[in-house]
């Protein structure tokens, strides 16, 4: 949203020195991995070596992958990173992930399959699942819900292996309410909360989700409010619809549940 912007991208040598330094000092013992927007196919690479690695020593961590790619603009959808990191996703990311959290352009992108309808959505879920993860959130979409156009529809999908091998999934719709501006880092705050909330509750992807929506919700209506405030009848920057996370520090933690998710 910014007209300019300075810094360094790391790339996969200077990654894999930096995992070298943890593991010398023997604190590479994690529970979780969580990654979002990068650039570079060789990174991504490195983070699945990393990813593998990790998970050799504790069986039981959870890699949690956002696979930025794209998004839709005007129902016209476009990859906003080099083309090259799609098969780097669909090929080796996803199959090693536990959660991921694609928006519906990327969904489509990682299986090749087009949604037009919530059915379509839950088999492209289903095919995801089939590459590895157990968990799969369709962030965003432009399907339409039973509270019509003003709601965003957010599918999610758990799919668990019993001790006999049967397979059980729980699927659920959250329509949260659209809000009229355009915000930077929902996505990375949407996945962040969702590693949390599904830790809390493992086995419960219906409260997850609606903790998760709700703490979206409280944190975007308190960052329109103060914006608007600030914009003073103009419409807000960038600067004034800077997320107000430490602001929403109590609804982060403890969100009022004002958005439900229907168990499909």
């Amino acid at each position: 949203g910014y007209a300019h912007w300075k810094g360094q991208v790391l790339n996969s040598d200077e990654l894999h020195e930096l995992y070298e330094g943890l593991k010398l000092n023997n604190v590479n013992q994690y529970d979780y991995v969580l990654t979002g927007y990068t650039r570079d196919t060789s990174f991504l690479a490195m983070v699945v070596d990393i990813v593998q690695e990790l998970k050799q020593q504790n069986s039981n961590l959870v890699y949690v992958c956002d696979p930025v790619m794209g998004d839709k603009w005007k129902g016209e959808g476009s990859m906003y990173v080099p083309k090259d990191l799609l098969p780097v996703y669909r090929d080796k990311v996803v199959p090693v992930a536990d959660i991921i959290t694609p928006n519906q352009f990327e969904a489509e992108l990682l299986t090749g399959r087009k949604i037009h309808t919530e059915k379509e959505a839950l088999e492209v879920m289903d095919m995801l699942h089939a590459m590895g993860p157990e968990t799969v959130v369709i962030t965003s979409s432009d399907l339409q819900g039973p509270l019509g156009n003003d709601y965003l529809i957010a599918l999610g999908s758990h799919r668990k292996t019993k001790a006999d091998g049967t397979k059980v999934t729980q699927r659920i719709r959250v329509e949260s309410p659209k809000v009229d501006a355009d915000f930077v880092g929902t996505g990375d705050l949407f996945a962040a909360m969702l590693l949390a909330w599904t830790h809390k509750h493992p086995n419960n992807l219906k409260v997850a989700c609606e903790k998760t929506v709700s703490a979206m919700q409280h944190v975007l209506q308190r960052t329109i409010t103060s914006a608007k405030a600030q914009a003073g009848g103009n419409k807000p920057n960038s600067a004034q619809l800077e997320l107000r996370m430490v602001q929403s520090k109590k609804d982060i933690e403890n969100p009022d549940i004002i958005v439900k998710a229907a168990v499909l």
